[in-house]
């Protein structure tokens, strides 16, 4: 004992303490990675039966079908036809037109606003516009394409009273939304014109560049065809557009009946040159509230423009339980609260080339 340096067998087995610990240690960890291992595992197969229990939700909540022939459709698109030409020449009132790089919207009957003419903001603040701040819902919509839903039992007579036509062009997109719940009634009665494209249900986007993550559900949406959103697909779960989807020209016509206690923008909250207008003469033409410029087919590729709603998705793939019904995006919200950052970003920017130019005088 006094050989190996150990008067006391006790000192002996206390110097071999840390050893053993670490030979613990080392066999915890090696457990611990095969557990998460397998854990992982687990996760994996978990998400992937949520993801198909979340589709056959989504799928519950819509209905499909090919009412349109193509000729019916080249007629109608003749008509949207028209309503861009008007549109480009300043015939429709202030808020009728609302225009973004690759996608234009043309709101009839009933229009909503955000952002800056709302006293406070956030989602479930949209507000319906004072009444003849849009223009109403053309002839040949009810003719057209109203009128033959309801002969096809899709929708009861009477009951839409807002019409939007979504204009884009390709490479054009939509952010993932909810159709604000507080506002409109459901079912949303969408018919696609020009081309083929696709709805999609849960995805995140980001940019700088774009990027939109893989869908919970992917719905087919064909020139002609209707699409009805309810129950889970309009009220649990949000949907978009991708840019992807868009390669040609699409057009949709959206038909949706506002609520009867859906609350509406007081006059007062409007700015004054706009009020003003509405009141003197309320059939006075009005320019678009947007420029006229024409969206380049090119800037599909270019970050910035594809920015064109200006929104951040601040929602996850599927709403949790205590928030829904409560808190959900809107397709119009997130383009004030973008347009701040930017704006942020700019003084940073500013701020930044001032501090360079003291650096070259000292």
């Amino acid at each position: 004992m006094a050989a190996s340096g150990y008067t006391d067998l006790r000192e002996k087995l206390k110097s071999m303490i840390p050893q053993r610990d670490n030979a613990r240690k080392v066999t915890e960890h090696a457990t611990d990675r095969k557990r998460k291992y397998h854990d992982s595992e687990e996760d994996y197969s978990d998400y992937e039966d949520y993801r198909e229990i979340e589709a056959s939700k989504v799928k519950s909540g819509i209905k499909q079908v090919k009412i349109f022939s193509v000729e019916e459709c080249a007629v109608i698109e003749a008509k949207i036809d028209e309503v861009v030409s008007k549109a480009e020449k300043g015939l429709y009132r202030q808020h009728t037109v609302d225009r973004a790089p690759l996608r234009n919207k043309y709101f009839f009957g009933e229009g909503y606003t955000y952002g800056s003419q709302l006293e406070k903001r956030g989602p479930g603040q949209e507000r319906l516009y004072s009444k003849g701040e849009v223009d109403e819902i053309p002839d040949w919509v009810h003719e057209l394409v109203i009128n033959k839903l309801v002969d096809h039992r899709v929708i009861p007579k009477g009951f839409v009273n807002s019409a939007v036509i979504n204009d884009y062009q390709p490479g054009g997109c939509i952010v993932s939304h909810v159709d604000p719940i507080h506002i409109f009634e459901r079912p949303i009665v969408s018919v696609s014109f020009f081309s083929d494209s696709a709805l999609c249900f849960g995805c995140k986007f980001q940019f700088k560049p774009i990027r939109v993550s893989e869908p919970v559900f992917f719905l087919p949406v064909r020139r002609g065809s209707v699409t009805m959103l309810s129950d889970y697909a309009a009220d649990e779960i949000t949907h978009c557009i991708r840019p992807q989807d868009i390669k040609e020209r699409r057009a949709v016509i959206i038909l949706r009946k506002t609520r009867k206690d859906a609350p509406r923008l007081e006059s007062k909250t409007l700015s004054n040159a706009s009020l003003a207008a509405a009141t003197s003469d309320p059939q006075q033409i009005l320019k678009p509230k947007r420029s006229h410029r024409k969206a380049d087919p090119d800037a599909a590729h270019r970050p910035r423009i594809l920015e064109m709603d200006k929104e951040e998705n601040r929602r996850s793939v599927i709403l949790p339980e205590h928030r829904r019904r409560t808190s959900y995006s809107s397709e119009n919200y997130w383009r004030r609260s973008y347009d701040i950052s930017e704006s942020y970003e700019d003084a940073d920017d500013d701020v930044n080339s001032v501090r360079k130019v003291k650096m070259r005088r000292h």
